[in-house]
């Protein structure tokens, strides 16, 4: 796994990663880059880990 703590994300984030991650692999790209682009896709449509208070995201 990358460098990072991966506590902070949701059950639906990690959901997201594995079947981002999957679909990357069966592309071509190696496990590695596939997991780094998952993650990386999953932070750029959800803003991240868990999120309280005036960080999250209104609608």
């Amino acid at each position: 796994m990358p460098s990072g703590d991966k506590s902070s994300y949701t059950g639906k984030q990690r959901r997201q990663a594995e079947h981002i991650e999957q679909s990357y692999e069966h592309r071509g790209l190696s496990v590695k880059t596939a997991e780094k682009r998952a993650w990386a896709t999953v932070n750029k449509l959800s803003g991240g880990g868990k999120q309280s208070g005036s960080g999250r995201k209104k609608g």
